[in-house]
């Protein structure tokens, strides 16, 4: 009897360590997994060029390597969360940033993703105004259906030459 429980408890033990269902034994491999995804994002958005300056989007820290989290929230799937500060608080480009971020990651993003883009809090006057924007599938696609909002939009997310 004690044989059969011997190997019961090593059979579950083995299923559970496997599935990842026991806590502490994936963990370090997940967060590891999504510090990875985290800054394979961060490499994608870190090139977006702004809209009113010569640089990128990293050269005036709206976005770094901070802003960035990956969740695992099934399989082979993340929800990126990015939070950007907008380089003043009465930005006028913030919504514009937020749309290039999204653009830019629906197009390169190579797994499986659920994208959430916020400004950071307290970064910018009309912060929720803007988040509900950027986060609103119907009123990005709208933007995107104007000529002259999507060619901005290529130019500031065109990787340069």
């Amino acid at each position: 009897m004690s044989l059969v429980l011997g190997l019961l408890s090593h059979t579950l033990s083995t299923v559970l360590r496997y599935s990842g269902l026991r806590r502490g034994c994936h963990a370090p491999r997940r967060g590891a997994m999504e510090q990875e995804k985290a800054l394979e994002v961060y490499d994608i958005i870190r090139t977006i060029r702004d809209p009113e300056k010569p640089n990128t989007l990293e050269e005036l820290e709206v976005v770094t390597e901070n802003c960035v989290k990956v969740n695992e929230i099934g399989e082979e799937e993340y929800l990126v969360v990015i939070r950007f500060t907008p380089t003043v608080p009465h930005c006028s480009l913030a919504t514009l940033i937020g749309l290039c971020l999204r653009i830019k990651l629906q197009r390169c993003l190579p797994f499986r993703h659920k994208l959430e883009i916020y400004i950071s809090e307290g970064t910018h006057s009309t912060e929720e105004d803007i988040n509900k924007q950027i986060n609103d599938k119907e009123r990005v696609a709208a933007a995107m259906e104007n000529p002259n909002l999507r060619e901005i939009v290529e130019q500031c997310v065109t990787e340069p030459d």
